[in-house]
């Protein structure tokens, strides 16, 4: 099956109003970092805090001057030197505890690199084929940002009945914002951003020979307490299947992209794949798509399985951002008499579950 990425930009209203937040002085600092590494105006920044922003504690004037130092322009700074005397006096921040130092493992030479690359890409290959056939429970959050400041708010949430069968997907609407959708709704009629091939076919084709993508060791990592291989890759356009497709032009791209894959040291299985597309055409809405999908080992009947256990899918049409956050629940070996109850949707997984950690 076609790994394939359908991203509708028909206009998302964000319908809850931009109520003013209440951050924290380190949370201000992220966000104004943020900020500035996507380049939005002084001015739409500086407006942004003035208008939205409280801090719940202390911010210093030596932080602005660091974050002069980053790149705030002068009309942010101006706002910022506003928080500072309206939160004179809030209690002053506590201090950071200090981060872990990373102790320098060296990486592997060349020959057992080769080595350890060549065990990955064996079983990337034939990672779909080990799959049994299942259904399980596909959960999607999707969340929107009109204000291109990161200011997410949710739009919906969608259950699907995820269906494997003979290394095909199939989707089925189950419900939206809690709600039975109707019969037969499939996953190909959403509107707004949607995305499937988690199970294989992004893995297959990254590490396919006729892809041609490149590869170079990038570091050690630790991942859900395993210690990762972690290898940078790149795949040109010519070479890729990756296609985005735009609803508002009725228009379809393929794009070449890199990324980052994370495989288990003992294991040599793929756990997580973080990806950019590249040089998408200027005359193409969507402008910016990256992915961040992660495996974990999942029982179907008793028996154990990698299977996907969550992706988040960030894109940008022109100032629009979308972020969807996809979990995967519930799985069960496919039969004739195989159902699932799927009730309330369950709640978010942790963030802990998929962040990276100090290299142990």
């Amino acid at each position: 099956m076609k790994r394939w990425l359908r991203l509708c930009v028909i206009v998302l209203l964000v319908i809850a109003a931009q109520a003013q937040s209440r951050l924290t002085v380190d949370q201000l600092v992220s966000f104004i970092r943020s900020s500035l590494q996507l380049r939005h105006e002084d001015s739409r920044i500086a407006a942004y805090i003035r208008k939205n922003v409280k801090l719940s504690n202390r911010l210093d004037a030596r932080v602005v001057e660091e974050l002069q130092g980053m790149g705030a322009g002068p009309q942010t700074l101006s706002a910022l030197r506003g928080l500072v005397t309206e939160s004179a006096t809030l209690a002053v921040p506590a201090p950071a505890p200090p981060r872990p130092v990373a102790p320098v493992i060296p990486p592997p030479d060349s020959i057992e690199q080769k080595r350890i690359l060549a065990d990955i890409t064996e079983k990337a290959r034939n990672y779909s084929k080990s799959l049994p056939n299942f259904i399980c429970l596909q959960v999607t959050r999707r969340y929107g940002d009109n204000s291109g400041l990161e200011n997410y708010h949710l739009l919906d949430t969608i259950a699907e009945r995820l269906s494997y069968f003979e290394e095909k997907e199939d989707y089925q609407v189950v419900s939206i914002n809690g709600v039975p959708a109707a019969g037969g709704t499939k996953h190909q009629q959403l509107n707004g951003a949607t995305s499937s091939g988690e199970f294989g076919t992004l893995l297959k084709e990254i590490f396919s020979a006729e892809t041609q993508t490149e590869f170079n060791w990038e570091r050690w990592a630790t991942l859900r307490g395993r210690r990762m291989h972690v290898f940078a890759f790149r795949v040109r356009q010519a070479n890729s299947k990756y296609t985005i497709y735009a609803d508002s032009v009725k228009r379809t791209v393929i794009s070449g992209y890199h990324g980052l894959v994370y495989a288990d040291r003992q294991t040599g299985m793929v756990m997580r794949i973080k990806m950019e597309m590249d040089n998408l055409p200027v005359d193409f809405p969507i402008q910016a798509v990256d992915l961040d999908l992660n495996y974990d080992m999942a029982k179907i009947s008793g028996s154990e399985f990698l299977l996907p256990l969550k992706s988040e899918i960030r894109s940008r049409e022109g100032k629009f951002l979308v972020r969807n956050e996809v979990e995967f629940r519930l799985y069960n070996r496919f039969g004739a008499d195989t159902s699932i109850q799927f009730g309330d949707v369950p709640d978010a997984l942790p963030a802990d579950s998929v962040s990276e950690e100090p290299v142990k």
